[in-house]
């Protein structure tokens, strides 16, 4: 096996172990489903383990490129690549993966084969998207992993979910339309070829510049999700089944983010710094704004929605300030975010796989009856308020110095999160967890088991580890960063 190979197997692994547990798990054989989820989610983790370590940190180029023809009558190659911008995605969705098949072990009994092989699937696509060097071959990943999300959402989420599927599809396809036009347009002027390298290699007038970064970012802006395009995002994470609220915060959103600094960054930098103040103020608008909405929510997993859509307005302002920390820091508080709002929403689902409710009104005295719960609850609710010593903190703080080398207020509004983030986390937390045993189904509730106990465990260690030591997460990014700035700083007309 040649290096050149891992990026493949991280996209077809998961995805023929999901094909394989539909086709042995099926029926009464649930068992037989979960092991071999299982045995695919880690399989489809290990093979993505050698992208770190084999990873060269000093070069800015792609690495363990793979190029195959795929439809030449139209230059559409099967071409893999990845940078230190990407590599951590990649390994992120693999490990969530593996954490959202363990999570759905012994709660998820209605047709557990088809719930886990759409997981397992979903991860190889979503994997194809954070590789792809191809814009077709995005555009396929992209537009492909809709489908087991809707699936998901629309079977095994809750009493709206046929809505929240729909809206969630819809809102995603119609930006992803105007993606591919924004594709086809740089076809031509590429000169017939469909490689992003050579997209960022255009040299195109302001004007042109401008219709592909507005074509481009509505398909990103819905899929961050930014204000005011961010209305789906609740309805799919109240209706979606715990695994799919964790990957929805902790993977699809990171691919919209992702997609400005692939392609709108890098091919129309003249707009972007012509469309930065709009950029920046959606950005804050969602900082601030949202943080304000999170606060008078009553469903816990609508609270921690919201604070997931301000917390990527964090990353979005990161972006758009053009310097080094902004972007670094933005990269880090997506990682950071995909282990705390997959926290955050494993520990909302102990909750409501015992009780079946989500209103923070609901409960009360948890504390009481789940001691070891409440505590790994505490850990992630600070994270999630950006506590010091947690990888909450890292990010937010190497944004927030960014946009005050860019601009004092664009830093005064975006640290305004640390106020609002710990005022509608902690508060939620106090009413959930704090205070005297009020209603007869908290008093009759156990704490975590040993399964739920490990899946806690793992991320308690990840959001402290990176929180704590955060230069092997930073390393393998700064080649690929500077990288990008030159060119967002090189200017094209």
């Amino acid at each position: 096996m040649t290096t050149t190979s891992f990026l493949s197997l991280s996209i077809w692994v998961p995805v023929i172990a999901g094909l394989l547990v539909l086709a042995l798990g099926s029926g009464d054989r649930a068992p037989v489903a979960r092991w071999l989820a299982l045995i695919g989610a880690v399989a489809g983790f290990l093979v993505t383990v050698p992208l770190y370590t084999h990873f060269d940190p000093a070069l800015a180029t792609m690495q363990f490129s793979e190029f195959s023809p795929w439809i030449p009558a139209f230059h559409i190659n099967y071409h893999l690549g990845i940078d230190g911008i990407s590599l951590w995605f990649v390994l992120l969705n693999s490990f969530v993966t593996i954490l959202v098949v363990v999570a759905a072990w012994e709660v998820v009994e209605d047709r557990p084969a088809q719930y886990l092989a759409a997981f397992l699937i979903m991860s190889g696509l979503i994997n194809g998207v954070f590789a792809a060097l191809d814009a077709i071959l995005f555009y396929t990943f992209f537009e492909a992993m809709l489908i087991p999300m809707f699936i998901i959402i629309g079977i095994w989420g809750g009493p709206r979910r046929v809505y929240a599927a729909l809206k969630f599809f819809l809102y995603t396809l119609l930006g992803s339309l105007l993606m591919l036009a924004a594709f086809i347009y740089l076809f031509l002027k590429a000169g017939n070829n469909f490689e992003i390298q050579a997209f960022h290699a255009l040299h195109l007038p302001l004007q042109a510049q401008i219709l592909v970064f507005l074509a481009l970012f509505m398909s990103f802006a819905v899929k961050v999700p930014m204000w005011p395009v961010h209305t789906w995002l609740p309805d799919a994470h109240v209706e979606a089944p715990t695994g799919g609220s964790v990957v929805l915060a902790a993977i699809t959103l990171k691919i919209g983010a992702y997609g400005f600094l692939r392609f709108n960054l890098p091919i129309a930098p003249d707009a972007a710094h012509y469309l930065s103040g709009f950029m920046i103020t959606l950005s804050l608008v969602a900082v601030v704004y949202i943080g304000l909405v999170a606060l008078v929510q009553a469903d816990m997993k609508k609270l921690v929605a919201y604070s997931s859509i301000s917390h990527m307005g964090f990353v979005t302002l990161g972006f758009f300030v053009f310097n080094p920390l902004g972007i670094e820091g933005g990269l880090l508080q997506m990682i950071s975010h995909g282990f705390v709002s997959g926290a955050m929403f494993l520990c909302i689902g102990v909750l409501y796989d015992r009780m079946h409710s989500r209103r923070i009104a609901d409960y009360g005295g948890v504390a009481n009856t789940m001691p070891r719960f409440a505590a790994f609850f505490m850990l992630f609710a600070m994270a999630n308020s950006g506590l010091p010593g947690t990888s909450g903190f890292i990010g937010e703080f190497l944004v927030t110095l960014g946009a005050l080398q860019a601009n004092f207020w664009y830093a005064f509004l975006a640290a305004t999160t640390l106020i609002f983030g710990a005022a509608y986390t902690l508060w939620m937390y106090k009413r959930v967890v704090f205070g005297e045993v009020a209603n007869a189904s908290v008093q009759a509730l156990s704490d975590i088991n040993r399964r739920e106990f490990a899946l806690l465990a793992v991320l308690a260690a990840a959001v402290l580890a990176m929180g704590i030591y955060p230069k092997p997460f930073t390393d393998p990014m700064h080649a690929s960063v500077n990288k990008l700035i030159q060119q967002t700083m090189l200017k094209k007309i």
